[in-house]
């Protein structure tokens, strides 16, 4: 697993070890970060349930100001912080162990990308979703990867469902504020 674009170009990615943490493939990662490529410069990032970090770092690498990066492994939070650290961004990441839902009830941060991709089955995104649209900026973009079983509302508070793609076994949904896009 690489960085696919940008300023950390080719840099090699660890992922932790075991079958908890399910990294999102290549092809996956870029048909996000291409769609998503103009809104990257100057974002403030989150990337929830962050695994090994590399949407957040593909964001990074990409023109995003800061990345906030969470996950409450502590695998995961180790391979986190050596992959920011040898890509370089260390002091535009901030790397914290926490649970999703808590994370984002204490936060008073406001995020511009927000990417989700929680342990499957478990039907988490429902409940974290609602938290997560009130941290988000009016222009913010949400994307969640997900089993296709996992259905999601077609709106979440003033974000709508713009995108849903099938990619396999994995889901891309994707939501924005319309009120903010034709502005």
């Amino acid at each position: 697993m690489r960085v696919i674009t940008g300023t950390a170009r080719g840099r090699k990615l660890l992922t932790p070890e075991g079958l908890d943490t399910r990294p999102t493939t290549d092809k996956v990662k870029e048909a996000v970060c291409s769609a998503l490529q103009f809104d990257f410069p100057g974002a403030n990032v989150l990337d929830l349930f962050a695994g090994s970090g590399q949407m957040g770092i593909e964001a990074l690498s990409r023109g995003a100001r800061r990345a906030t990066f969470i996950d409450a492994d502590n695998r995961a939070l180790s391979c986190i912080r050596q992959n920011v650290k040898a890509c370089g961004f260390a002091d535009i990441a901030a790397v914290l162990k926490s649970d999703a839902v808590s994370f984002l009830q204490r936060t008073g941060e406001r995020f511009d990308i927000a990417f989700l991709d929680p342990p499957y089955r478990h039907d988490i995104l429902p409940q974290i979703l609602p938290i997560l649209a009130e941290k988000m900026q009016k222009n913010g973009i949400i994307v969640c990867e997900h089993e296709p079983e996992c259905k999601l509302s077609q709106r979440i508070l003033n974000f709508d469902l713009q995108k849903q793609k099938k990619y396999g076994k994995i889901m891309i949904s994707v939501f924005r504020n319309p009120e903010e896009e034709t502005e």
